[in-house]
């Protein structure tokens, strides 16, 4: 066994605290050297549970430490590129919370960073990882159904977040949406040529009072002439509705739903089975997992990352051609 790669944990919110987990009791060759967080004082018992002896305020620090090879980015949106140009200019390799920016230059200059400085360099686009899309993804590219003619993509939360959190978040097509455009080219292996998005605010009026939308039916072409439509819902009543559907030339692909159990119980009355699991925590629990066991095998392996800087990229210039297609109800080229 080699020497552990070290790692320093940038945000402890939700995600921050997800992978700091994960890494700690899941993977024996990497350490957990330092965590910083703004709120720092909030998670000093928490880090000590986990025996993350290092605790800052600061994230500089962590940039700091020569000791520190790596560095996982779960910080606000808002501070990914600079963070990211930071660590690469210290030649830690990156893994980065998607989206890396909501501004385009700035991502530029985050991946122009990471290029110069020859790290490595991962998005944390998770639902590549998840057990039923990498098997749909796998049976494509054998030829299974052939040529790809549509691809549907179903994704609706149980409950709609707080309005502080949607007035920072970027709008719905950068913050839930982004994931979608995601899957859409990881499925197809082709990227995005048009959107056309119809949109609305269904859930909560407050929703569009923040300036934003919590419904949307958005229609996409492909390079290689497939066709796709992403359905998105910050409200599904009866849980996490992830599903995607993918029809070829020699035949189809579907994914239901993860359930807690597949026990249907019929009688007289009723036909009952489990809802959806209720959100992205059991949802998706084993790919966050399974992302950064990638992203650590590509440093000890010293090869590309499973999920690059062009893939963090691309899924924003999709997002911010929905979002002009919703304001000006107009179809739009990536090319503009």
């Amino acid at each position: 066994m080699g020497e552990k790669i070290k790692v320093g944990v940038i945000g402890a919110g939700r995600i921050g605290k997800i992978h700091a987990g994960n890494i700690v009791k899941n993977f024996p060759d990497v350490e957990v050297k330092a965590i910083a967080d703004i709120y720092a004082d909030t998670i000093r018992e928490w880090a000590k549970g986990l025996g993350i002896a290092n605790v800052y305020a600061d994230y500089k620090e962590i940039i700091a430490d020569p000791e520190i090879k790596a560095v996982v980015i779960c910080s606000s949106t808002d501070t990914h590129s600079q963070i990211t140009i930071e660590a690469a200019e210290a030649g830690k390799h990156i893994f980065c919370e998607k989206p890396i920016d909501f501004d385009v230059r700035r991502i530029h200059a985050a991946l122009d960073a990471v290029k110069k400085a020859g790290v490595k360099f991962q998005v944390g686009f998770n639902r590549r990882f998840d057990h039923n899309f990498k098997k749909v993804k796998e049976l494509i590219q054998s030829g299974e159904i052939g040529d790809v003619q549509i691809v549907k993509v179903t994704s609706r939360d149980p409950a709609p977040p707080p309005i502080e959190y949607v007035k920072v978040s970027g709008g719905m097509f950068l913050d839930m949406t982004i994931h979608d455009f995601d899957m859409v080219r990881y499925l197809t292996g082709s990227e995005v040529t048009e959107v056309y998005a119809n949109a609305g605010i269904m859930v909560d009026q407050a929703i569009g009072k923040a300036g934003d939308v919590d419904t949307a039916l958005i229609s996409l072409k492909f390079q290689n002439g497939a066709i796709g439509v992403i359905d998105n819902c910050r409200q599904a009543v009866y849980g996490y509705d992830q599903r995607v559907e993918v029809l070829g030339t020699k035949g189809g692909i579907s994914v239901s739903n993860d359930v807690p159990t597949n026990v249907v119980v019929s009688t007289k009355q009723s036909v009952a089975a489990d809802k959806p699991k209720y959100f992205f925590l059991e949802r998706y629990m084993e790919s966050f997992e399974t992302e950064m066991r990638e992203f650590f095998a590509s440093i000890a392996a010293g090869k590309d990352t499973p999920v690059s800087g062009i893939d963090g990229l691309k899924p924003v210039l999709i997002g911010l051609a929905a979002q002009k297609s919703y304001k000006e109800g107009t179809l739009v080229r990536l090319e503009e």
